[in-house]
């Protein structure tokens, strides 16, 4: 599988080479690569990035972007000054493909350090799969917070202070990484929760301080205001997303000819069936989590972690590049049980940089970054834009199920008799 993702990438390659851009699933928009990073850092330099762009960053990421860029190449403000910069301020893009390569290579020691049979093609699907590279392409800031979540829980760091740090940071650049903290209390792990939780507040203090913007109120109204303009008017909008989600309003406002497709009658069942999938996935990791609360000792912290960060990214639909979480966390399982192949499996098929076409649209005209001339681009109507979200789905449910067996089993061959597991606990929690 690590091959067939190896494939997908010359492929993406090569398509780039022949027409101009890249292939779907990537961001159908070929003129518009690594315009997250230079709009986001336009912006960055602009006093009204909160009350007028209304940006859903902390701070944090505003203070990098300014701090690695040239700032010059910013002078004027608005859309075309952020594809001006694009051009113009190569610090930001030597930075953005620096912090790609150092993700590589932290994504590899740490696989090589927990398992070298399995380190190779696992760091290849993370390294050269979907979810990475379309961040890249974008120019996300989710490549440095990911960087953060690698040294933050990965068997890099021996100072749980700087893992503190690095989990503080990760929460100050993407604000559902607070997802990753809760966890830890399943393991009674308090002072390591206390000592993430203070580096957030610390890195978001000495980052606001600098910036000048940015309080929490702001970024709270910010993320309400986000998450009720978010609607998807077209299918361009499900080409890469993580959940089903955007989907179901689709189905719903019927603004793309979804019924003339697949039938009003197929239409009427997935808007019963896809909202179903999310709340039995949401009660499964549920009732992992309560297994994981009498036997925390059963499993390890990269799963407990792993459903925590799972059960935020299926809620709350934040883009397709999200996956590249869980894939991390689920290929520090071993590839044994039924449950954890089922979920790894899942991550590779995540990983594919193709798909299979239903359907197609006539060509259009659109100006390409890549070769800079304007070109004709064929947009697709592809099967992985309907399944995608499923093998996001099928990963913490296999692994909830797992768990539950886990404790099951446990439970079973220890009884409740000896907890001398739990004798460092305060006596409330014994």
């Amino acid at each position: 599988m690590a091959i067939i993702v190896l494939g997908g990438l010359i492929r993406a390659i090569s398509h780039i080479y022949y027409n101009g851009y890249l292939p779907q699933p990537y961001f159908y928009d070929p003129a518009d690569t690594w315009m997250d990073w230079f709009n986001t850092a336009d912006w960055a330099r602009d006093a009204g990035v909160y009350d007028s762009w209304r940006t859903v960053y902390a701070p944090l990421s505003l203070v990098f972007l300014r701090t690695f860029g040239m700032s010059r190449c910013y002078e004027g403000g608005g859309l075309d000054s952020a594809y001006y910069a694009r051009a113009c301020d190569w610090p930001g893009v030597v930075m953005l493909h620096a912090i790609y390569a150092l993700d590589i290579f932290l994504v590899a020691r740490a696989y090589f350090k927990t398992d070298r049979s399995t380190a190779l093609p696992r760091a290849i699907a993370i390294a050269m799969g979907l979810p990475l590279t379309a961040a890249l392409e974008r120019g996300n800031l989710i490549i440095l917070c990911f960087t953060c979540v690698i040294l933050a829980f990965g068997p890099i760091f021996k100072s749980a202070r700087l893992r503190w740090l690095a989990l503080g940071m990760a929460m100050n650049l993407k604000i559902y990484m607070i997802a990753l903290l809760f966890p830890q209390l399943l393991r009674r792990r308090w002072r390591w929760f206390e000592g993430a939780a203070i580096s957030a507040v610390f890195v978001y203090v000495v980052s606001y301080a600098l910036l000048g913007r940015g309080s929490p109120l702001e970024i709270y109204t910010n993320i309400v205001a986000f998450q009720n303009q978010t609607s998807p008017n077209q299918f361009l909008d499900v080409f890469y997303q993580a959940t089903f989600a955007p989907l179901i309003q689709l189905l719903n406002n019927q603004s793309f000819p979804v019924t003339s497709l697949i039938g009003s009658q197929n239409v009427e069942t997935l808007l019963i069936v896809l909202p179903w999938l999310l709340r039995l996935t949401q009660l499964a990791i549920f009732c992992a989590v309560v297994g994981i609360w009498l036997r925390p000792e059963v499993m390890s912290m990269y799963r407990i972690t792993n459903l925590g960060i799972s059960f935020a990214l299926i809620t709350v639909e934040s883009g397709g590049y999200t996956h590249l979480f869980p894939i991390f966390f689920t290929f520090f399982e071993k590839w044994k049980g039924f449950w954890p192949k089922v979920a790894i499996i899942c991550c590779y098929a995540l990983s594919f940089q193709f798909d299979y076409i239903l359907d197609r649209t006539p060509p259009l005209v659109h100006d390409s970054f890549f070769n800079n001339s304007t070109i004709f681009v064929t947009y697709y109507i592809m099967l992985g834009s309907f399944i995608r979200p499923l093998f996001f789905y099928m990963i913490p449910f296999a692994l909830s199920c797992a768990t539950i067996i886990a404790v099951y089993r446990d439970i079973a061959a220890k009884g409740w008799q000896s907890r001398h597991r739990f004798r460092h606990d305060l006596p409330v929690f014994t």
